[in-house]
This record gives C-alpha cells, sequence and structure tokens, in this order.
C-alpha cells in the first residue's frame, strides 16, 4: 500500500477562463500535466488545489490556505480570486512560491517578491523552471520558518507593526500604573497628614488595579527582582488598606502600626514610581 505523503503543496489557479489561449481545459491541463508532475516526485510532498464545485468551497480554500506545508501561486492573467488567496496566504504563513508565464508584468505590490517564469513552448526553458521549482519546494520543507511574507514580517517580530501596536497599549497601561501610583503617593500623605494633624479616621483607599494586573499579566519583560519589587508594593497597598479598614475598631493600635511603616512605606512608593516612569521611557523610545 502506498505511503501517504507527508506535506501538502496546495496550488492557487485559476478555474475558468481567464485570456483567449487560458481556458478552464488549458488550466486544468496545466495542473495535471505540468506542476503536478513537477511537484508529485518530491518525497514525501503532493500537490492538489480544490475542487470548484465541492461543498463550501471558499471556507475549504481558506482552510488549505493556512494549513498547507507549501503554496505555489500562479499569477498569469492576474486572476482576482488568485490574488485574494495569495493575500490570506501570505497574511498567516511563508513558504508561498509564485509563478508565471513568461511575458507576465508583475504588480507593483509583489514585483520585489522572487517569481519563477516558466514557458508556454520552450522546454529547456522549463527544464530550468522545473529544477528551481523543486529547489524551491525543498527549501520551504527545510526552512519552514524562513521569511518570504512581507506581511508577516511587517505584522510580526521584533520593530514591526504588530510590536508597535503592542508597546502602545503597553504604554496606556503603564500610564494607567503610573497615575495609580501618583494617586496612592496623595492617598498616602493624606492619611499621614491626619495622623499628625490628630484628626479623624482616613476614608480613602488605595487603588491596586492597575498594579494586580502588571503583576499577573506581566506584559512588559522585567527581571525577576524587578517583578518581585513590584508584587511587595502589591501586597504592602493591600495590607494598608486592610489595616485602615479596621482603624475604626482599634484607632490607637492601628496607627501605631501604620506609623511605623511610614518611612519604609514611603521609600517604597518613591521606588515603584521611579521604576514606572523608567519603563514608560524605554518603551516610548522603542516605538517612536
Amino acid at each position: 500500500m502506498p505511503r501517504k505523503p507527508k506535506y501538502r503543496c496546495f496550488v492557487i489557479m485559476p478555474f475558468s477562463t481567464t485570456s483567449e489561449t487560458h481556458t478552464e481545459d488549458y488550466w486544468s491541463k496545466h495542473f495535471e500535466t505540468f506542476l503536478k508532475v513537477i511537484v508529485d516526485p518530491i518525497p514525501n510532498i503532493k500537490a492538489y488545489r480544490s475542487e470548484a464545485l465541492r461543498g463550501d468551497i471558499l471556507k475549504q480554500i481558506i482552510r488549505e490556505l493556512i494549513t498547507a506545508e507549501v503554496v505555489i501561486a500562479d499569477i498569469t492573467d492576474y486572476n482576482p480570486n488568485v490574488f485574494w488567496e495569495l493575500g490570506v496566504r501570505q497574511s498567516f504563513k511563508h513558504c508561498t512560491i509564485t509563478i508565471a508565464e513568461e511575458g507576465t508584468v508583475l504588480p507593483f505590490d509583489i514585483s520585489s517578491k522572487s517569481t519563477l517564469f516558466y514557458s508556454p513552448k520552450d522546454h529547456i526553458k522549463n527544464s530550468k523552471f522545473t529544477t528551481k521549482l523543486k529547489n524551491a519546494i525543498k527549501d520551504c520543507l527545510k526552512n519552514p520558518d524562513k521569511p518570504d511574507s512581507y506581511i508577516l514580517e511587517t505584522i510580526s517580530g521584533r520593530g514591526s507593526l504588530y510590536e508597535i501596536i503592542r508597546g502602545e497599549e503597553n504604554l496606556r497601561r503603564l500610564d494607567a500604573l503610573n497615575s495609580e501610583i501618583n494617586y496612592n503617593i496623595e492617598i498616602f500623605n493624606s492619611v499621614y497628614d491626619i495622623f499628625d494633624e490628630g484628626g479623624g479616621i482616613p476614608t480613602q483607599r488605595f487603588r491596586t488595579s492597575a498594579i494586580k494586573l502588571f503583576i499577573t499579566n506581566r506584559y512588559v519583560n522585567l527581571s525577576k527582582a524587578e517583578f518581585e519589587l513590584l508584587e511587595e508594593y502589591y501586597d504592602d497597598m493591600r495590607l494598608l488598606n486592610g489595616q485602615l479598614r479596621v482603624i475604626e475598631l482599634d484607632e490607637t493600635r492601628t496607627k501605631k502600626f501604620l506609623q511605623s511603616r511610614k518611612e519604609t512605606d514611603q521609600r517604597s512608593l518613591k521606588i515603584i514610581s521611579e521604576s514606572i516612569k523608567r519603563i514608560i521611557k524605554n518603551i516610548s523610545k522603542g516605538i517612536s
């Protein structure tokens, strides 16, 4: 029993007539007697294309475009479906090979992408094309993460659009954290002003939502020591809130406890505030 090929080579190409010479019958033969004959002899891979009348064709094509190990896109005659499928493929995965009949003028969008040209008549030229296509397929199987999609390079990886958007989102979160820390510093000073003036019982509480999000999601890369410092700050704010909630039960003892922590907590707030400002500054540099 023949062994099932391990890899799939999905061919993007027209189904119907695209010119006087490129009829529906031409494209069927182009796949069966030309491209398939080149691909299938390569070990562990098989060429195929979607059947025009099979079920929900669009969903099927999208699945195949995303999951196939290799995709060959024939852009001859500028068929809109082919270009749409090529865009879908290159939005999700590398290992895409573009081919075209000799004489095809490449559109600007893909003119910088390496395209292999075949000849409708010249056997010698097609022998060279065959060798190049086989080598390109083998390279895809050997180096599946080798970049060949400008879309993926733009939206993923260092310095990419994705990283810039992520950096801006993190800046908004850090700005909220910075505001929360500044608010807590004000509340801290207010609480101890009340104590020093011998006034009543503080009613405001320290905020912890932004710092909780930070230490839970860890959306910025920091050292273990830096995260431990932020976790201590979070625990300190919760502890202070807890003491402020029970101050009515034992006002003298609670105030005495809070006064014993004043200098330590004050230093902690200052260190945390400077640390977050430094992180914001570093991220701002990276996305500017």
